[in-house]
Order: C-alpha cells, then structure tokens, then sequence
C-alpha cells in the first residue's frame, strides 16, 4: 500500500467522495472514556469547507456528550468499494431554523413526529481537524483477484493497488 497524503483541494474532493460514498458512519463521542460511545449516523451532507453534517435529537446523549466535550471521531466504510475514512474534529450544535431547513432531509421525520418544526431536531456539524484516508486504486475486485493469486500461488502480494494518506485541508 502506498502513502498519498492529500492537501486542500485535493483532500476536500476526496473527503467528500469518501464520507458521501458510504454516507452512514460510527459516530464516536466521549472520547476520554472507556469505552468510548459509539453509535451509526447518517451524513446529510460534506460542504465546500470539508464540515460534515448531521440530524439529531437535542434530547440525545450524543448531544449532551458533544456539549460536555465537543470532540468527536467518525469512522466511515464504503466495504463495496474497499473505502475507509477516519475524521477527529470538533461537533458544534445548531438549533435555528435557516440551519435546520437547509439539511433537513424528509427521511429524517421518522424519528422526528412534527419534522423539521419538531422541537428537539438538532443539527450537528463537524470540523474536521485530523483526517485520514485508505482507498484500493483499481477497485475490490482487482485487489480480491490479487490477494487470491497470491494465496493460490504461495507468493506475498505487494499490495501495490492500495493507497492511505492525510488529508490536509
């Protein structure tokens, strides 16, 4: 596997690819505790900036752990494509209404009985502080016929069609 770290323009596009890509990710609060609270997410969107974008319940323990200690980690996987994504940043808690409408998603009023004007709908965005990347350059299959030639050979794969790196944005 080769090392691509990634910088600006570059990192954004693919942090976008990446976390759109899978779109659900293990969203990790109360980092300083073991174990750490762990729970999936649904991303509703990764903005120009690189902030990731998320529905929530104000009433949830994630936003309360988040208003304790804003720091968070979250962990996308794309296994179709041999994707794999890890941010650490920062959760910062939205409750007005023009941030509310703009990433509502209609999926989101299931958990939510009057939509978007329910009062607890939460909007969370993380900023993202150290992120890094693994990505198979020519895609599952390839990498899978690989790694069986070299089984059925006796020989050690070169790994060659991986690439991880930072992505410095």
């Amino acid at each position: 596997m080769s090392t691509e770290n990634l910088n600006n323009t570059e990192a954004l596009k693919k942090l976008k690819e990446l976390s759109e890509s899978a779109r659900i990710c293990m969203f990790c609060t109360d980092l300083t505790s073991l174990p750490i609270t762990v729970r999936p997410m649904s991303l509703q969107e990764t903005d120009t900036e690189g902030n990731l974008w998320f529905i929530s319940s104000d009433a949830s323990n994630k936003n309360f752990q988040i208003a304790e200690d804003n720091r968070v980690q979250l962990l996308f996987m794309n296994n179709s494509n041999s994707e794999y994504l890890s941010v650490f940043g920062n959760a910062y808690i939205y409750k007005d209404k023009a941030t509310i409408e703009d990433k509502w998603s209609n999926l989101a009023s299931a958990w939510f009985e009057d939509g978007k004007d329910d009062p607890n709908v939460s909007i969370i965005r993380v900023a993202p502080e150290d992120t890094y990347y693994w990505d198979t350059k020519a895609g599952k299959l390839v990498s899978l016929i690989s790694f069986a030639a070299a089984a059925i050979s006796g020989t050690k794969t070169d790994n060659s069609d991986g690439v991880e790196g930072k992505l410095n944005i």
